[in-house]
């Protein structure tokens, strides 16, 4: 008999089209979390919410990319030394007592100052008990220290802990190199190293084993704290019936382990400087565009070598999460390439991706690509037909659905599509209500017209959320703020805005009954 022959994008848009539809769920990043440490992190409240979710019948959880951050880089997840490393700023003081990495008395020490911060009123955009970023860092340092004090001369023997860095060694070690560097070297970029390391010569990098082992070890021990908490939360949403639906931004940047690791990967000149960088042109909303000032990826180079990063990083966020959301997927078709010298996004050009080519290695990779096409502003052809040609679901943002021309407009509910998934907003949105308080006339009269009837401010999240959850996406997606019904003192980033950023932080008296109640009844009425 002969059998038709499928090829993998054959596959995978018939696998979309069986999956099951209308679910949804909440945005809500781990460091939003309440807890008694200053920052959200991986212990008794992400447990919680991930019952709270399943007890009122939502499935997903969409959090932000889980890289470490910096106070140098302005805290953002978007912007980090490592594509791969895990931020042990997540990591629970609480679970690691409980598991006896440290004693109590560590956990207990310093945390006066996170308690006397809970009680404040400021913070960057108004919010109550906002994250302190560099007092996290401190006492996440001391404390990371006691457990590796504690328990270095067991590693040794601790078979979880060996096996965890063989399985990870492809990007763990170099990793633990970049850090321990970073150290020795003030802090600075790592093409400011001294040559034999920034060049990566063997000798330098055999020594640097020898004499760091200790130290490099601690970067490793670290990591995998980090990675033994996301595990035992991912198998707790598991057994729930919640999916996690994680993070990953096209580009890395220039001063990481990805970067330092992998040079040949990169538009880079003979002293490792960028020689373009990623942004976006010149449009409505930026007279300049937008320059990144990531370096571009050789895309040739990637080719040669069978796309093995990539391979690489789709297979580790997709064992982290159920889901993955692909940030700028229009990259993937053609990207907006600016020269290294040039100070606005001006004078870039548009430069063809090898999209179709990388899919379709991912696709004889994987048995399903459970990927979100992140495809918001200006898309074109190509990148329509990418994202068709895998079956991958665009997104849908009701707060752009209500401006220019509704027969244009992707947004606007009537023009949504199953294989989608439809937000209230996204975190680089604000939160509906003072997205309402703040739209201009016509788009509040538009979004009044469409669902027939007045709107105050404050019901303005209510009338999303139900045109969200009434949407025939198959997926509706909805920032914790705008279940909680808060304005702008809850938003989470302001897009060209260096300072201020992520911090917003979810109380535990907004983490209770009134979050339940609302979830359920939002499950009741639409059956997702």
């Amino acid at each position: 008999m002969i059998r038709a022959h499928h090829s993998p994008r054959t596959r995978f848009k018939e696998h979309a089209m069986t999956r099951p539809v209308r679910a949804s769920g909440i945005l809500l990043h781990i460091t939003s979390l309440p807890s008694a440490f200053g920052i959200g992190d991986l212990g008794p409240a992400a447990h919680t919410f991930a019952r709270l979710l399943a007890g009122a019948g939502q499935t997903v959880w969409q959090f932000l990319p889980l890289a470490p951050t910096s106070t140098f880089i302005g805290n953002s997840p978007y912007s980090s030394p490592s594509a791969f490393a895990g931020n042990t700023l997540l990591i629970s003081p609480e679970r690691l007592a409980e598991e006896g990495f440290v004693s109590w008395a560590d956990v207990d020490a310093g945390v006066e100052q996170f308690r006397e911060a809970s009680h404040g009123s400021g913070g960057p955009h108004g919010s109550g008990n906002p994250v302190r970023f560099e007092a996290v860092e401190a006492h996440r340092r001391v404390l990371l220290r006691a457990a590796w004090e504690r328990n270095r001369h067991q590693l040794a023997t601790d078979t979880a802990y060996l096996r965890f860095c063989r399985g990870n060694a492809h990007w763990l070690d170099d990793y633990a190199r970049f850090t321990v560097l970073k150290e020795r070297f003030g802090g600075a970029a790592w093409t400011a190293w001294d040559e034999p390391f920034a060049r990566r010569h063997p000798d330098a990098l055999t020594l640097l084993d020898a004499q760091e082992a200790a130290a490099l070890d601690h970067v490793r021990f670290c990591q995998y704290l980090f990675f033994r908490q996301w595990y035992d939360l991912r198998a707790a949403c598991t057994d729930l019936g919640v999916r996690l639906v994680g993070d990953v931004p096209i580009y890395v940047t220039h001063d990481s382990a990805d970067v330092w690791a992998n040079p040949g990967y990169f538009r880079l000149d003979a002293d490792f400087a960028p020689t373009h960088v990623a942004g976006v042109p010149p449009d409505y909303f930026s007279a300049t565009g937008q320059r990144w000032g990531n370096p571009v990826y050789d895309w040739d180079a990637l080719r040669r070598d069978g796309f093995a990063w990539w391979v690489r990083r789709v297979a580790h966020n997709l064992r982290m999460a159920d889901i993955v959301r692909l940030d700028h997927f229009r990259g993937f078709a053609g990207y907006w390439e600016i020269p290294a010298a040039e100070e606005t996004a001006i004078n870039g050009r548009w430069v063809d991706a090898p999209g179709m080519e990388l899919f379709d290695t991912l696709a004889r990779r994987f048995t399903a690509l459970p990927l979100i096409a992140e495809d918001l502003g200006v898309i074109t052809a190509d990148v329509r037909e990418l994202k068709a040609a895998f079956g991958l679901p665009g997104m849908k943002v009701l707060q752009f659905g209500f401006g220019g021309d509704p027969a244009d407009n992707p947004d606007v509910p009537f023009r949504h599509d199953v294989r989608s998934v439809v937000y209230t907003g996204t975190h680089d949105n604000a939160p509906t209500r003072a997205w309402f308080e703040a739209a201009p006339a016509h788009e509040r009269a538009r979004l009044e017209e469409y669902v027939g009837h007045a709107i105050a401010p404050h019901e303005a999240p209510g009338v999303l959320l139900r045109l969200a959850m009434g949407s025939v996406a198959e997926l509706a997606v909805a920032p914790v703020q705008d279940v909680l019904g808060l304005g702008t003192e809850a938003r989470m980033n302001t897009p060209s805005v260096a300072a201020g950023n992520w911090a917003w932080r979810m109380t535990p008296e907004q983490m209770d009954a009134g979050l339940y109640a609302e979830l359920a009844r939002l499950t009741r009425l639409f059956g997702r």
